[in-house]
């Protein structure tokens, strides 16, 4: 081991003490080991103090507009800022970034709801959610997924259908996305993670609530995707930490509660379940299966086939008779569009890449997975998944981050020193609830009965779900799947389905279709 210049000299002052007659000589070097033994501890301190991260001063740009939205004119203001969290000890340990649109005046705040809005990842700043639908201005993209919209020139437009008539909205990037960041004493591990995120957007809606002296007034959350995970963990989280704070609703944009569900990976039989009725409804978009029905009846009969006769057979596995296990290929042939053969070789499970690349195969088109109608030609025509990354996102993800720092630069007047990350954080994400070493169930993550409890404390609560029919990441039908379980109450929540994928608002009708039901489920007695 590599001693320090102080061990060196401690050891030679031991060694030699006794030779050493001047005694002149002995304090010297007594003097001197305390000299450098004093410098390298100021060094040490000195380094430690450079690996904090710098305390820089909370920016934040104001700006008034006015717009007409849901057939209303109304004046509201855009507070866009950064939000500092501070750990136990009320250091600061990070910065959030949030873009707020309020109503000026605001009128009655016991009457005027808020509602957060974030997206997912883990690690997605809230730009699609932001630019896609809920923000004042958006992004219009290709509405039949028959374009792509990679490159400039882009199309901002005023969002007549935003909700601001209806409600405050504020929108929130975790830390390590957007323009938040660790600060101070704050490491990635204070953050990145399912109850470590959870916990700072608890801090921060509180700080936001009581800045804006809003306790007062309705509350919700409105999550995309991952944001949904949190958005049933944060419900529960808002109600400790000797402040609670009770929510009025949540709105679930494809729900991701439940990872069973929607995981497709060999051996994981729910998924095999969960995903077949959005197999089916991809299979009729692009007129592989279903022709002559409607989708919604085509749906409904995948349903049936996948309760009452799917499930059973893939539960008892080897046990089905090779007639048995031909009958169930046809008829998943008849739903999926996909080659009998290549299904009984699959025995019986398709997991999702291998539909993605087999459905248009005669083609040579790879389908999108956050959205079942985009397609992608790729090189390699017979890999056993898409390599080029999932069609529904690249097409579109440079017009949305393009358009986004446009409009803050140009209409929020954001003036910053560093860029905007639309995602980032997620790299080692801590899936677990529990303390390293204690023991942890071996399943996957399931946030569904944290919603379940919140609904019976809080029992004004209520809860909407939009699905998407080709959303091939987080399946409708592991929606339908989640809520009939999980001890949630059925009566208080809402599910919506929509012709379109994960981000259903891509799709122009059915981003009218959305707001339109938001409207009535934050308007509902």
């Amino acid at each position: 081991m590599k001693k320090t210049p102080v061990q060196i000299l401690s050891l030679i002052l031991n060694e030699h003490y006794e030779t050493i007659l001047d005694q002149t000589m002995k304090y010297r070097l007594l003097l001197s080991t305390c000299l450098l033994f004093c410098f390298f501890s100021h060094a040490q301190g000195k380094k430690s103090e450079q690996d904090i991260k710098p305390i820089p001063k909370a920016k934040s740009f104001v700006t008034t507009h006015e717009g007409v939205f849901g057939g209303k004119s109304l004046k509201y203001k855009a507070t866009a800022k950064e939000t500092f969290l501070v750990n136990k000890e009320g250091d600061s340990i990070a910065t959030i970034w949030s873009v707020a649109y309020t109503k000026t005046p605001v009128g009655d705040i016991t009457k005027r709801p808020v509602t957060f809005v974030f997206n997912g990842g883990p690690g997605s700043a809230s730009m699609w959610l932001h630019m896609g639908f809920f923000g004042p201005k958006i992004i219009k993209v290709d509405s039949d997924a028959k374009k792509d919209d990679g490159a400039a020139p882009y199309n901002l437009v005023d969002n007549e259908h935003a909700l601001l008539d209806l409600t405050d909205l504020v929108f929130i990037d975790p830390v390590g996305t957007g323009y938040s960041r660790l600060v101070g004493k704050g490491k990635g591990e204070d953050f990145y993670g399912l109850k470590e995120d959870v916990n700072s957007f608890a801090q921060f809606i509180r700080t936001w609530v009581t800045e804006n002296q809003r306790w007062y007034s309705p509350k919700y959350l409105a999550g995309e995707s991952y944001g949904t995970t949190r958005a049933a963990a944060l419900g529960k989280a808002l109600e400790g930490s000797g402040q609670n704070m009770a929510l009025n609703g949540m709105i679930l944009i494809s729900q991701a509660l439940d990872y069973a569900g929607s995981t497709s990976v060999a051996n994981n039989v729910t998924s095999f379940i969960t995903y077949l009725p959005s197999m089916a409804a991809t299979a009729w978009y692009h007129k592989k299966a279903g022709q002559g029905k409607t989708l919604e009846a085509f749906a409904q009969e995948c349903r049936a086939f996948t309760y009452n006769t799917y499930t059973p057979a893939l539960y008892k596995g080897e046990l089905l008779t090779a007639k048995e296990k031909d009958a169930i290929a046809e008829k998943l042939a008849y739903f999926t569009g996909l080659d009998k053969t290549y299904i009984l070789r699959s025995n019986l499970r398709i997991l999702m890449r291998r539909f993605q690349k087999q459905l248009l195969a005669d083609k040579g088109l790879a389908i999108g997975r956050l959205d079942g109608r985009f397609m992608g030609d790729e090189a390699d025509k017979v890999s056993e998944g898409p390599h080029l990354g999932d069609p529904a996102s690249y097409q579109i993800s440079a017009a949305y981050t393009a358009s986004l720092n446009h409009y803050f630069a140009s209409v929020l007047q954001v003036k910053m020193d560093r860029p905007y990350i639309t995602s980032g954080g997620g790299s080692n994400w801590r899936w677990r609830t529990v303390p390293d070493g204690q023991y942890w169930e071996p399943m996957p993550v399931n946030t569904a009965p944290d919603l379940g409890e919140t609904m019976r404390r809080n029992t004004a609560m209520k809860v909407m779900v939009a699905c998407g029919y080709y959303d091939l990441i987080t399946p409708f039908f592991d929606a339908e799947y989640t809520f009939a379980r999980n001890g949630i109450v059925k009566d208080r929540v809402q599910m919506h389905y929509y012709e379109a994928g994960h981000m259903m608002y891509t799709h122009q009708p059915d981003l009218i279709m959305l707001s339109k039901d938001i409207r009535e489920f934050l308007t509902a007695e």
